[in-house]
C-alpha cells in the first residue's frame, strides 16, 4: 500500500507514521514544511440599505429599509464611503443621506499538509508504543509509533520491534488538516438626500385698494327741496313791543317815586 493512500482522508486525519530508515551520515535536525490545497471557492453578496436619521460628530444612527434603527456610536476616522461618485469621510454624512452596504465573502476550502521530519539515534524504544531519539544538539525526545506501523531497515521490513538502539533513523510524521478560509470585503456607498422641492406655483393675489370717492358737488338752489326765504314772513305787529316799553317806564316811575319818600 502507498503511504500516500494511507494518510489521505476526507477530514482530519493524524497519520503519525515513523518512515524509518537505516542512514549513515544525516544530521539529526527536525524539519517542517506545510503545502495547503486549494479548493473551488463559493461567494456570497449581501446588501444592506438605510437612511440616516442623526448624525453628530462620529455619531451615526440609521434607519434601514427592514425598519430597524442602527445606533453605530464610535465610527472610524478612517471609514469612507462613496457618494454619487465622490469620497466622503463621516464628518461628510448629512441627515436624509442614503447609504448602502454590499458585503462580498469568500469562503475558500483548503487542505493543508504538514510534514515533520526528525533524524536521530534511537535512545531507547518501547515498542510497540514509542521510540526516544537523541538529536544532533544532545536533547532526547519520544515520538509515538502508530498502530501496525512497519519500518524497512537496510530493505528489510521489521516492526518497533525491530529497532534497536544506537540506530540512526529518520523519521517522518505527516499530518493533514481541512480549514476553511473566509475572507470579506465591504463597500459602502450612498446618494446624497434630494434637494428641498420648489415653492408651489401659486399666483400671486394683489388687493387693490379703492379709490376714495369724489366728493359730491354741491347742489345748485334750484335742485333743492325748498328754496331758504330770503325774508321772514310778517306774522305780528309792533303793538307788543310798544306796550312792553310803557310797563318799564311806569314800573321805573313808580320806583323813582319811593326812592323820594323815603328820605
Amino acid at each position: 500500500m502507498k503511504l500516500g493512500e494511507r494518510i489521505r482522508m476526507p477530514l482530519v486525519m493524524l497519520v503519525a507514521g515513523l518512515f524509518l530508515s537505516l542512514t549513515v551520515s544525516l544530521r539529526a535536525q527536525v524539519q517542517t514544511t506545510e503545502t495547503a490545497t486549494h479548493g473551488q471557492h463559493t461567494k456570497e453578496v449581501t446588501v444592506e440599505k438605510g437612511t440616516v436619521v442623526y448624525v453628530s460628530g462620529n455619531h451615526l444612527i440609521v434607519k434601514m429599509d427592514n425598519g430597524e434603527i442602527r445606533d453605530i456610536p464610535n465610527v472610524p476616522e478612517s471609514a469612507r464611503a462613496m457618494v454619487d461618485g465622490k469620497e466622503i469621510g463621516i464628518h461628510d454624512v448629512k441627515v436624509g443621506m442614503t447609504l448602502q452596504k454590499t458585503v462580498t465573502t469568500t469562503t475558500t476550502p483548503r487542505m493543508v499538509t504538514k510534514v515533520e521530519t526528525v533524524t536521530g539515534k534511537v535512545f531507547n524504544v518501547m515498542p510497540p508504543n514509542s521510540v526516544i531519539l537523541t538529536l544532533d544538539d544532545g536533547t532526547n525526545q519520544r515520538f509515538t509509533i502508530p498502530k501496525d506501523q512497519k519500518f524497512n531497515i537496510e530493505g528489510q521490513m521489521t516492526d518497533a520491534f525491530g529497532l534497536k538502539k544506537g540506530m540512526t533513523i529518520s523519521a517522518t510524521r505527516i499530518t493533514e488538516t481541512p480549514e476553511t478560509v473566509v475572507t470579506q470585503k465591504a463597500m459602502l456607498s450612498g446618494t446624497m438626500p434630494p434637494p428641498p422641492p420648489p415653492p408651489p406655483d401659486v399666483p400671486v393675489l394683489i388687493v387693490a385698494a379703492p379709490a376714495a370717492p369724489a366728493p359730491a358737488a354741491a347742489p345748485a338752489p334750484a335742485e333743492t327741496a325748498e328754496a331758504a326765504p330770503a325774508k321772514l314772513p310778517k306774522t305780528a305787529s309792533v303793538l307788543p313791543l310798544i306796550g312792553l316799553a310803557g310797563a318799564l317806564m311806569l314800573s321805573l316811575g313808580l320806583g323813582l317815586r319811593a326812592l323820594r319818600l323815603t328820605r
